[in-house]
C-alpha cells in the first residue's frame, strides 16, 4: 500500500496538518442548504445521513458577492476576495479599459493550498466541472487538475493526466446536465482507487439548482446519484468535507416571471447617461442564469454627487443594499482596485442587469434561478469526521465556507 505522507504544510498564514487518509473537499455548487434537508426528509441521501450523524452538519458564511469564481478561489486559499483578489467570474479592468473574464490565475493574488500540499508530498488532484476554473484551482499545482466538460482533452504535459475517459470509466458529459457534476465526483473515486490521488478539490456545477427547485424529483435524483460516489469515497477511507460555494434562490414574480431591475436603465433614465454597471455573474454558462444574478457594480462618470445617487438606489423596490466603495470594500471583503463607486444587492427574489438589451431571457433552459447576493451568501458545511474540540468551538463561531479544509485537515485529528 502506498504510504500518504502526513507532512504539515501551509497556505496564508494557514498550517495544515493531514492524517494519512485520502482526504476530499467537495464544493457542492449552489447547493443551499434547503436541497440537502429536502433529500433527507426523502431519505435520498443515507452516506450523507452517515456523514452527518458520525461528523458535523452546520452552515457557514461564503464569500460575498456569492460567486463561482469568487468562492472557489476562497476555498482554495482559506482567504477573502480581498486578499486573493478574485472577485466575480468577470470584472472591468480600468487599466486595460476592458471588460473581461476573470477565469485565469493570472489575477489570482494568494497561493493555493492545494500547491503547498503537493509540494509537501500529497497527491494532489483537482477536478471541477467547468473548465472556466481550471487555470485558477491549478495554480502553481504539480497535480492532476482537469474539468468534466474538457475531460477527453486532458493531457499528461498540461493536466497531470491523460485517459480520461479510459479511467473515469465514463465520457466526457454535456455541461449542461447533471452527469457533469457526477463525472467529477466519479472522477474523485477513480483516482483515490487507482492511488493516483490521496488529497482532492471537487468542485461541481450548479446547473440542476439552476434549473430544478429542491422538491423536485428531478432534483432528488440528482443527489442521490451524489450520494452514491459519497459512499465509494468513505469506504475508500476518505475524510471527506463538503460545502458549496453560494445558495440558489427562485428570482422570479408570482406568475413565474423574471424579477429583474435594470439598473444601468434605471440611473439613465433618472440621471442621464454617465453609468456602466458590471454584472460580475456574467460567464460562459447563459442556460443557468443569463448574466442575471443578486449584485452589480455601477462605474459613474455621470456628475450627478454619489451620494444622491447611492441614496435613490437604495430605495428602489427590489433593493437591499447599496455602499459606496470604501464601505463595500470592508463590509463585503473586496479589493478596492478591482471594484466599482457603488455596489448594489438585491432582495431574495430579485435580480439586477445591466439593460434589458444586455440580457437574452430566451436563452435560460427553464425558470429565472440565481445567486450572488446576500440571501445565497449562508450555505452548508459537512464534515465525515467528528470534530475535535478546537474546531466545535470554532463551529459555534463565524465559520466561512473557505474553512472547510481547515476543518476537514486539522478539525478530525
Amino acid at each position: 500500500m502506498t504510504t500518504i505522507s502526513t507532512k504539515s504544510f501551509s497556505a496564508n498564514g494557514i498550517t495544515y496538518q493531514p492524517a494519512a487518509k485520502p482526504i476530499v473537499v467537495i464544493c457542492m455548487d449552489g447547493s443551499a442548504d434547503e436541497y440537502l434537508d429536502t433529500t433527507l426528509i426523502h431519505d435520498r441521501m443515507p452516506n450523507l445521513k452517515k456523514m452527518i450523524l458520525q461528523g458535523y452538519r452546520g452552515m457557514v458564511r461564503g464569500a460575498l458577492p456569492s460567486f463561482t469564481n469568487v468562492n472557489n478561489s476562497s476555498i482554495v486559499t482559506g482567504v477573502s476576495p480581498a486578499i486573493h483578489g478574485i472577485c466575480g467570474n468577470f470584472f472591468y479592468d480600468t487599466e486595460k479599459d476592458q471588460e473581461v473574464m476573470m477565469n485565469s490565475s493570472e489575477y489570482l493574488r494568494a497561493e493555493t493550498l492545494l500547491a503547498a500540499a503537493a509540494k509537501a508530498g500529497r497527491k494532489v488532484a483537482v477536478v471541477t466541472a467547468k473548465e472556466k476554473l481550471r487555470d485558477i484551482l491549478s495554480y502553481q499545482l504539480e497535480g492532476i487538475a482537469f474539468s468534466a466538460e474538457k475531460a477527453s482533452q486532458a493531457k499528461l504535459e498540461t493536466h497531470g493526466i491523460e485517459n480520461v475517459e479510459e479511467i473515469i470509466g465514463h465520457s466526457t458529459p454535456a455541461i449542461y446536465s447533471a452527469e457533469a457534476s457526477l463525472f467529477v465526483l466519479r472522477a474523485g473515486v477513480a483516482l483515490i482507487k487507482n492511488g493516483m490521488a490521496d488529497f482532492l478539490y471537487l468542485s461541481l456545477t450548479d446547473y440542476m439548482q439552476h434549473t430544478f427547485a429542491p422538491d423536485t424529483e428531478e432534483s432528488l435524483a440528482f443527489y442521490q446519484a451524489q450520494d452514491a460516489e459519497l459512499g465509494k469515497m468513505l469506504e475508500l477511507g476518505a475524510i471527506i468535507g463538503a460545502t458549496a460555494d453560494h445558495g440558489m434562490n427562485a428570482k422570479v414574480k408570482t406568475d413565474g416571471s423574471p424579477n429583474v431591475r435594470y439598473i444601468e436603465t434605471m440611473l439613465n433614465e433618472q440621471f442621464g447617461e454617465g453609468f456602466r454597471v458590471i454584472c460580475p455573474i456574467t460567464d460562459p454558462y447563459v442556460k443557468h442564469h443569463g448574466a442575471l444574478g443578486s449584485y452589480v457594480l455601477v462605474y459613474v462618470s455621470n456628475n450627478t454627487p454619489l451620494i444622491e445617487i447611492k441614496n435613490w438606489l437604495s430605495i428602489q423596490p427590489g433593493i437591499t443594499e447599496v455602499y459606496d466603495k470604501a464601505t463595500g470594500c470592508r463590509i463585503l471583503e473586496q479589493p478596492e482596485d478591482r471594484t466599482g463607486d457603488l455596489f448594489v444587492l438585491s432582495a431574495r427574489d430579485v435580480v439586477v442587469g445591466k439593460t434589458p438589451a444586455d440580457h437574452d431571457l430566451k436563452a435560460l433552459d427553464g425558470s429565472l434561478r440565481s445567486h450572488g447576493g446576500r440571501y445565497e451568501e449562508m450555505v452548508p458545511l459537512v464534515v465525515s469526521h467528528q470534530l475535535n474540540a478546537t474546531y466545535k468551538m470554532k463551529a459555534q463561531g463565524d465559520p466561512r465556507n473557505f474553512d472547510v479544509f481547515d476543518f476537514t485537515v486539522n478539525g478530525t485529528n
